[in-house]
């Protein structure tokens, strides 16, 4: 009898431990995510973006650069339906080589896209996952992916996925 009302004891105690270090644990992510001025990130990660894109387009290599993070884990992924074409760089090497050689390529600007207002935007302490639809005047609609990662207090671009659907056409 002793023994199972100790060990009855044992278990509620045990569950009553648990449950103290779950609220203790609740209680920092709140205290955490209450520090994090969500729209403010978000507004600092779609400056970031916008920039990249008009650095990239005006054929800024400099601005563009400074955009993204160097580093050998990056990457950058290009899948175009309309040509039938994929492009995967790895690591920040490859990656700034191959911008590198398409502006030397081709040096003449092209017309920046609707700059972005709207992105969706996951949060993860320092890093953040960002997606968004954008239309582009010469490939149409394009769905990308960025991961972002804040360096020094500012939002630079770790990982890109763009894929290019074209634009519609009306069928009859």
């Amino acid at each position: 009898m002793i023994n199972k009302l100790l060990s009855t004891f044992s278990i509620i105690f045990f569950l009553f431990l648990v449950s103290c270090k779950e609220n203790k644990i609740i209680k920092a992510d709140k205290v955490t995510s209450s520090e994090i001025d969500i729209e403010n990130e978000k507004k600092a990660i779609l400056e970031t973006l916008n920039n990249e894109t008009k650095a990239a387009f005006q054929r800024n290599y400099k601005d563009w650069k400074d955009k993204w993070v160097h580093d050998p884990d990056i990457s950058k992924t290009y899948i175009d339906f309309v040509d039938n074409t994929f492009s995967e760089s790895i690591g920040w090497n490859e990656i700034n080589q191959f911008v590198k050689t398409f502006i030397e390529q081709h040096p003449e600007p092209e017309p920046i896209p609707k700059l972005l207002d709207k992105i969706d935007v996951r949060l993860y302490g320092k890093g953040a996952w960002v997606t968004y639809e954008q239309q582009d005047s010469i490939r149409g609609l394009k769905r990308e992916t960025r991961l972002m990662e804040k360096v020094n207090g500012e939002w630079k671009i770790a990982g890109m996925q763009t894929t290019i659907y074209g634009f519609k056409t009306d069928e009859k």
